[in-house]
């Protein structure tokens, strides 16, 4: 096991090493499940066997959680580059995706030409879209590095389950708007799955077209393009999905779209539960006002280590928004961070009983809040009812928060640096990619545009260069 050596000694010892670095591989547990499933059919004859991706992601993996207990150690500080560095957690995840892609197709190719049996058919396309559901979470770990590499791989995962879409919305809509009213991936308290998975898949996919048509229009080009980040990721579904219709024949299409709704329910679950009532203060004078930045506090986080080897550290996701760009292996955990009663794939069986999860999550909501609601994203529909059941202590009062991070860079400033993932923006180069062709001033980008590379900062936020610096 790799071993770190140590300036200064951490908990006693000189050096550090990753407890978990080859429990990752186990990651590819999940894109096995259709190969195995198979298996055991021919094995067995039982149709229940080629259930078996949802019955491991939603029974066995959140036992195994209750009995393997937690992880809350972090790196230390001066290994985080070191580690970040280390090509062997990249590997880790690109091997999802030939593993993800063969049982695709492998299972198409069984529900098409073996005798499952309607009820057989069916489980397997859900455990097809088990791999593609944690797929999704892979594109996710891929979409948010700088590579274009990695980027296309995202698209890539993306293209089994149709949702291509995610790797705009996430990236660019997701991460501007988390924990506010108007992000349709943040659930509200009070909020029922069933009612917040509407919701968020249409909103999503609105936003994404929004959100590339803006970036497209500012270069004064149609959204109609190959350079359309959502039509391209659509183009590899339709290509995916319209060879294994040559092939296999137009039967196996009711089980291409099971497989994928299955799939990106799995996302949207884990959204509804990852930021369930969170909100974000407006902070700033009256005339400019805006949500506050994202902190550690805006998250539900779980340590629970069989899912977090499984998930790529997700359930790290305070971390991840403070700091989108960071690779898995580096994710920490923060004290001060919500928890939830237990790993994401225990919650996502509570989320589908809403009387239950609520009965979980909204104590844990009040209390994150101090008992006041005004403070909490909740569900208009069910405002007045859970203030009445959670009234707001008496001696407490709003009070207006100021905004510390702002910044003014001057009309004739050479560029500006994210203070969060040092993204740079220089006017010699521009941006093409964003729309700013080279000389665009820096005056003369949107007040609304936010850091390409994590989404967490906004134009404001950026932390103007000098002449020399340039």
């Amino acid at each position: 096991m790799k071993t770190y050596a140590l300036s200064a000694p951490v908990n006693g010892q000189d050096t550090w090493r990753d407890g978990k670095r080859y429990l990752w591989i186990l990651g590819l547990v999940v894109p096995l499940l259709p190969f195995v499933a198979m298996g055991l059919y021919r094995l067995t004859g039982l149709e229940a066997t080629l259930w078996l991706g949802p019955v491991v992601l939603l029974v066995i993996v959140p036992l195994i959680d209750l009995v393997a207990g937690f992880d809350p150690t972090n790196p230390p500080d001066e290994v985080m580059e070191a580690l970040e560095e280390d090509r062997y957690y990249r590997w880790v995840t690109y091997a999802y995706l030939p593993v993800q892609y063969a049982g695709f197709v492998a299972s198409m190719w069984f529900i098409a030409t073996q005798d499952t049996g309607i009820l057989g058919g069916i489980g397997l396309a859900i455990t097809a879209g088990t791999v593609s559901g944690v797929a999704i979470n892979t594109a996710h770990e891929l979409g948010h590095k700088r590579e274009d590499a990695e980027r296309w791989l995202a698209k890539i995962a993306l293209a089994p389950c149709f949702y291509g879409h995610f790797y705009i919305e996430h990236n660019r809509g997701h991460h501007v708007r988390v924990a506010t009213p108007e992000d349709p991936a943040s659930s509200r308290m009070g909020e029922s799955f069933y009612r917040f998975w509407p919701r968020t898949v249409a909103g999503s996919l609105r936003s994404a077209w929004h959100l590339e048509a803006k970036r497209i229009g500012r270069r004064k080009q149609h959204p109609f393009r190959p350079g359309n980040d959502v039509l391209n990721a659509w183009v590899m579904s339709v290509v995916l999905w319209g060879g294994l219709l040559a092939w296999l024949g137009w039967g196996i299409l009711p089980y291409l779209v099971l497989q994928a709704v299955f799939g990106f329910s799995l996302l949207e679950i884990v959204n509804y539960m990852e930021h369930y009532g969170m909100l974000r203060q407006k902070v700033g004078a009256p005339d400019r006002r805006r949500y506050e930045r994202v902190t550690p506090e805006h998250s539900w986080n779980s340590n629970n280590i069989a899912t977090n080897v499984l998930l790529y550290h997700l359930q790290r996701h305070s971390d991840h928004h403070a700091n989108p760009t960071r690779r898995f292996q580096t994710l920490r955990d923060f004290p001060e961070s919500p928890v939830l009663p237990t790993g994401y794939s225990g919650m996502m069986v509570m989320a589908m009983f809403p009387p239950l999860f609520r009965r979980l999550m909204d104590p844990r909501v009040v209390a994150h809040y101090g008992g006041d609601l005004r403070l909490a994203n909740v569900a208009p529909s069910k405002r007045e009812r859970l203030l009445a059941r959670y009234p707001v202590p008496v001696s407490d009062t709003e009070t207006e928060r100021t905004d510390t991070s702002a910044r003014t860079a001057g009309d004739d400033a050479p560029g500006a640096r994210c203070p969060g993932c040092g993204y740079t923006y220089r006017v010699a180069e521009g941006n093409e990619l964003e729309g700013f062709a080279a000389g665009t001033a820096w005056s003369d980008i949107p007040s609304d545009w936010t850091c390409p590379d994590c989404g967490v900062r906004e134009k404001v936020d950026f932390v103007p260069l000098t002449h020399e610096a340039v």
